[in-house]
C-alpha cells in the first residue's frame, strides 16, 4: 500500500487551519468548529437521503458549491425540523464566518448535529463563530479542538491523516475528522451518516470529482451501520486546495487510495464508537452476482437488530444471519452458501444448504468464543458470481437503549 499513515489531524494538509470552541449550546463542552483553507478548495459533497433533511443540508443542496474556503459545524443541536427559521439560521452561520474572513457566504459550508426539533441559540452561535475565526490555527491543539467540537454522544475523537506520493512525485497529505456513534445508517449520495465527516487534502484537484467521491462513500460510510436509523443531518465533505502543488491529480489512483484509507478509518471508528457498542462486526461477502449486491448483502447483515443482539450475547445463531441475507434482495444459491466466523480461529456454521455445527459440540463452543471477542469477522460465500463487498457494524447492547431512552435529558 502506498499510503503512509502519519500523526496529525485536519490541519495536516498545507493551507488548512481549524478551531473548536465552547459557544454554549452544550454545557461546558466544545460545540462549534470552523475549518478554513487559505486558498479555494475544490469540493465534493455527499448528503443524507432522509427526506426530513436538516436545514444545513437543505442550504448545501440548494447551493451545491463546487469550491469552498471554510466549513462551520455546530454540535448539540441538529437544526432539523425547524422550518424557515432553521434555514435562516444556517445561512446566518455561513455569513458569520464569511464576513470576518472576507469571503462570500456561498464559499462557506455549514453542518449541524445534535437534538432534532430545537431552534439554535443564534446569539451564542454567532458569538462562538467570531471566537473560532479569531482562533484559527494549525497543529495538534487546533486539530483536537475541532474534532472534539463536532462530537455529540461520541466517546472518542475520530481523526486520521496520511501521506501519499502522486504519480508526478508530489507528496500530498490527506486528513479527516468525523463524528458519529448513534443514528448511524448512512446512504449518502453526491450532489443531491448522524455521521459528519470532513476530509481535506493539499493535492492539486481541478475538476468535478463527485463520481470519485461517490465511490469513496459506497466503500466507506455507506456500508456502516450502528442502529439502522438514517440521520436527518448526514454529510461528508471533501476539500482539495492544491497547496502541495504538482500536476492535477483528479484521476490519480494514489490520491483516491489515500482518501479511501482515511474514509474507511473514520467509518470504522464511528462503528467502534457506536452508542453502547462492545464489538465490531465485519461482514465480508464473496461470490455475489456483482459488487453492489455483495455490499447490499453485507449491509443487510450488519443492519439486522437480531444479528446485533446475537453477537452481543455471543450466540452463534446462524439462522439470523441467513435470514438477514434473505432480506437483502441479493441473489444467492442456498446450496452453495457458506457461512464462517473468524477471529484468529475459524469455524463454519452453515454449508451446502445445511447446518454444520451441532448444539453443545466443540465447534459451537469455538463459535461462542469467537463471538465473545471485540472484533468478529463474518464470511459469507453466496455461490452465484464473482462480486465481493464488505460492511461494518456493531452489536446492540443494553447501554444503547439506556442512552437513547434519555437522549434529550
Amino acid at each position: 500500500m502506498s499510503v503512509q499513515v502519519i500523526e496529525g489531524g485536519i490541519t495536516s494538509p498545507k493551507g488548512f487551519k481549524a478551531a473548536g470552541v465552547k459557544c454554549g449550546i452544550k454545557k461546558d463542552k466544545l460545540d462549534l468548529a470552523v475549518i478554513y483553507t487559505e486558498m479555494p478548495a475544490v469540493a465534493a459533497m455527499a448528503y443524507t437521503q432522509n427526506r426530513a433533511r436538516a436545514a444545513p443540508i437543505e442550504v448545501m443542496i440548494r447551493d451545491s458549491p463546487r469550491t469552498l474556503r471554510a466549513f462551520v459545524i455546530n454540535s448539540g443541536n441538529a437544526n432539523a425540523l425547524t422550518g424557515p427559521k432553521g434555514i435562516e439560521d444556517a445561512e446566518a452561520m455561513r455569513t458569520s464566518v464569511a464576513l470576518p474572513l472576507g469571503l462570500e457566504p456561498i464559499e462557506v459550508g455549514v453542518a449541524s448535529t445534535g437534538v432534532i426539533g430545537r431552534f439554535l441559540p443564534m446569539d451564542k452561535v454567532t458569538s462562538g463563530i467570531a471566537q473560532a475565526v479569531k482562533q484559527l490555527d494549525r497543529g495538534t491543539e487546533a486539530d483536537m479542538e475541532a474534532a472534539k467540537a463536532i462530537m455529540t454522544t461520541d466517546t472518542r475523537v475520530k481523526s486520521f491523516a496520511c501521506h501519499v506520493t502522486l504519480r508526478d512525485g508530489t507528496v500530498a497529505t490527506i486528513a479527516g475528522i468525523a463524528k458519529g456513534s448513534g443514528m448511524i445508517s448512512p446512504a449518502m449520495r453526491t450532489m443531491h451518516a448522524t455521521t459528519l465527516s470532513f476530509i481535506a487534502t493539499d493535492a492539486c484537484v481541478q475538476g468535478d470529482v463527485s463520481i470519485q467521491w461517490q465511490r469513496i462513500m459506497d466503500s466507506s460510510f455507506n456500508v456502516i451501520n450502528v442502529d439502522g436509523d438514517q440521520s436527518t443531518n448526514d454529510i461528508s465533505a471533501f476539500m482539495a486546495n492544491s497547496a502541495a502543488g504538482g500536476a492535477p491529480a483528479d484521476d490519480d489512483p494514489a490520491l483516491w487510495e489515500g482518501v479511501l484509507h482515511i474514509a474507511q478509518s473514520l467509518s470504522k471508528a464511528v462503528v467502534v464508537d457506536g452508542e453502547g457498542a462492545t464489538k465490531l462486526i465485519e461482514v465480508v461477502v464473496t461470490g455475489a452476482k456483482d459488487d453492489n449486491e455483495a455490499r447490499a448483502a453485507a449491509r443487510s447483515v450488519v443492519a439486522s437488530n437480531l444479528v446485533k443482539a446475537a453477537v452481543f450475547g455471543a450466540d452463534p445463531n446462524f439462522g439470523r444471519i441467513l435470514a438477514a441475507l434473505g432480506n437483502s434482495g441479493s441473489e444467492f444459491d442456498i446450496s452453495k452458501v457458506k457461512l464462517t466466523l473468524k477471529n484468529g480461529r475459524t469455524v463454519v456454521l452453515f454449508e451446502q444448504g445445511s447446518p454444520v455445527i451441532v448444539p453443545g459440540s466443540p465447534d459451537e463452543n469455538v463459535a461462542r468464543a469467537i463471538l465473545r471477542e471485540k472484533r468478529i469477522m463474518v464470511l459469507l460465500e453466496l455461490g452465484v458470481g464473482n462480486g465481493k463487498g464488505e460492511a461494518w457494524g456493531c452489536d446492540l447492547s443494553y447501554e444503547y437503549v439506556h442512552i437513547n431512552a434519555s437522549y434529550t435529558t
